[in-house]
């Protein structure tokens, strides 16, 4: 927004709003906002935005991410939103795939993978269907595990061992980035190699992650924001997809779990964490 001519205090006021991981709280902050008039509301996910998208049709709501903003019903398409909700899609249900692919490259042998996924994510169904997809190309079987709590991931993560999975991929899930560690430290105590749908994963210790670059939606968001306070409206910005996107491996994690990295696919990440 700085880069926008605005600045805060100045020319422009922001009121955070933040659940603190208590998912329950964001009707009430939402709610919040839609009382006190704010000019423009911006979400960083599927469920802030249901959220807002409950208590206000008239103020201009901003995604600054979303998995599928038609299948979620926040917009009619992404050319024509036609609502009071526009921003950016970051499309992680059609890169569980390629997730997919690039597990196959790096861990040998690769024949069975447990899928980590949160069944009642919206996106569940299509980044299911992505993976199964992929799995029927390069030749994979799928173990599918469901996480509805974080009490549920131990739990998980001894199925995968137990039935001798050679990998995991994690599904696109909130309850998943709030136990970025607890993934990463499982990981490790299993030796079960995975791959996750965002970069926080990776730098908090988990081994891999290809995914949208998310820090450039939110940039991109700022722009909805700018047209939006010059007087455009939602329902004419049509939704962006992403255009950036990262592949970042944690070589620690990786000597942890007992694997080596391939060269070339070494030579092919935006970040090596070593």
């Amino acid at each position: 927004m700085r880069e926008l001519g605005y600045v805060e205090g100045e020319n422009l006021a922001i009121e955070w709003r933040y659940a603190e991981g208590n998912f329950d709280r964001l009707p009430d902050l939402a709610a919040e906002l839609a009382r006190i008039k704010v000019a423009v509301i911006v979400t960083t996910g599927s469920t802030s935005t249901r959220a807002a998208k409950k208590v206000t049709t008239t103020i201009p709501i901003v995604m600054a991410q979303d998995n599928d903003p038609v299948g979620n019903g926040f917009v009619t398409s992404l050319a024509r939103p036609g609502g009071n909700i526009t921003g950016l899609s970051s499309l992680a249900p059609d890169l569980s795939g390629k997730q997919l692919e690039l597990l196959k490259e790096i861990v040998p042998k690769l024949s069975w993978v447990a899928v980590f996924a949160q069944s009642t994510n919206p996106t569940y169904p299509q980044s299911l269907n992505e993976v199964k997809l992929a799995a029927g190309a390069v030749g994979v079987k799928l173990q599918h595990l469901d996480i509805l709590s974080p009490k549920d991931i131990e739990n998980a993560f001894r199925a995968a061992s137990k039935d001798r999975a050679d990998a995991f991929l994690a599904l696109g899930s909130p309850i998943f980035v709030l136990q970025r560690k607890q993934f990463a430290d499982l990981a490790v105590k299993n030796r079960l190699p995975g791959i996750h749908d965002r970069r926080e994963f990776v730098d908090d210790g988990c081994f891999m992650s290809y995914a949208t670059n998310f820090a450039d939606l939110s940039r991109r968001a700022a722009t909805y924001v700018d047209k939006i306070l010059k007087g455009a409206k939602p329902a004419g910005l049509a939704v962006e997809q992403p255009t950036k996107f990262e592949f970042i491996i944690n070589l620690k994690a990786a000597k942890q779990i007992g694997l080596t990295i391939p060269p070339n696919v070494l030579a092919r990440t935006d970040k090596v964490i070593r």
